[in-house]
C-alpha cells in the first residue's frame, strides 16, 4: 500500500470537512467561524497539490476530489453566505406583513449566482489546458475569501461606513453578479501553487504573499479585498511583461 499515494487525497478530504463545517456556522449566521472554517478548507487546498507533486503522485482522482471538496469550500459556502445577508438585510426595517412578500423570498437566491459561476468555473478549469500552469479569470478560493470577508468586515464596529454601504442587498446581488463574471473572466493570472522555492521561478508568487501578510498586519479583515485586487494588478503586471 502507497501511503505517500493516500496523503493528497486525504488533505483534499480535509479541505471538503472544513467546506461542510462552514456551511454549518453559516446556517448559524456565524459568519466569523465560517470564514475561520473557509481559509483552513482552502489552506488544505494549497497543499493537496504540493504534495502530490512533490509525492509525483498526481492522479486523475486527485483531480476530480480536488474539484469536489472546492465546489463546497469555494462555491457552495459563498453563494450561502451571500444567500443569507441579502436575506438579513433585505428584511431589516420591513413590516410584518411585507416580509411575507414573495419576492422577499426569491431575491435572496441571488446570492446562489455566486455558487453557479464557481461550478461551471472549475468545471471549464478541468478541461482547459490553457490553466495548466496559471489561472484564467479568479480562482475559487479567491473568490471565496472576497466573499467570505464581507459580513466579517460589517461585524467589525469600527468600519460603519463600510457596514452602511455593504448592507444595500441590491449592491449584495451586485456583487454576486460580478463575482460569477470575474470567476468566468478571460483574465489571465498567475498561479499560487508554486513547484517550487526557487526564486527565479516564483518571484511574482513569493512577492505577493509578502505585500499580502504586510496588507494584513496593518488592516486586518480589511486587507482582504485589497489582496484580491493586488493578485488582479500584478497578474497583468507579469502579463504585459512576459508578452
Amino acid at each position: 500500500m502507497n501511503i505517500k499515494a493516500k496523503i493528497p487525497n486525504f488533505i483534499t478530504l480535509l479541505n471538503l470537512l472544513s467546506g461542510c463545517i462552514a456551511l454549518v456556522f453559516v446556517a448559524r449566521n456565524n459568519f466569523e467561524l465560517a470564514f475561520f472554517f473557509v481559509c483552513l478548507g482552502i489552506f488544505f487546498d494549497f497543499f493537496d497539490g504540493f504534495f502530490a507533486r512533490i509525492f509525483k503522485v498526481q492522479s486523475p482522482l486527485g483531480v476530480q476530489l480536488d474539484s469536489l471538496a472546492d465546489m463546497i469550500t469555494s462555491g457552495v459556502v459563498p453563494g450561502f453566505t451571500m444567500f443569507q445577508l441579502i436575506f438579513k438585510y433585505q428584511n431589516e426595517g420591513i413590516s410584518v406583513l411585507d416580509a411575507y412578500f414573495p419576492m422577499n423570498h426569491i431575491l435572496p437566491l441571488a446570492g446562489f449566482i455566486i455558487t453557479l459561476g464557481s461550478c461551471y468555473r472549475l468545471a471549464k478549469f478541468n478541461i482547459d489546458t490553457r490553466q495548466t500552469d496559471s489561472f484564467i479569470g479568479l480562482p475559487t478560493p479567491a473568490n471565496a475569501l472576497l466573499i467570505m470577508s464581507i459580513p466579517v468586515i460589517m461585524n467589525h464596529t469600527q468600519f460603519e461606513v463600510l457596514y452602511s454601504i455593504l448592507s444595500n442587498p441590491y449592491l449584495l446581488i451586485g456583487i454576486a453578479i460580478f463575482s460569477a463574471y470575474i470567476l468566468n473572466a478571460e483574465i489571465p493570472l498567475f498561479s499560487l501553487k508554486m513547484k517550487s522555492f526557487s526564486w527565479q521561478n516564483n518571484k511574482f508568487q513569493i512577492l505577493f504573499l509578502i505585500l499580502s501578510v504586510v496588507l494584513l498586519l496593518v488592516l486586518q479583515i480589511v486587507a482582504l479585498p485589497l489582496i484580491i485586487l493586488l493578485y488582479v494588478l500584478m497578474s497583468v503586471i507579469q502579463n504585459k511583461m512576459t508578452t
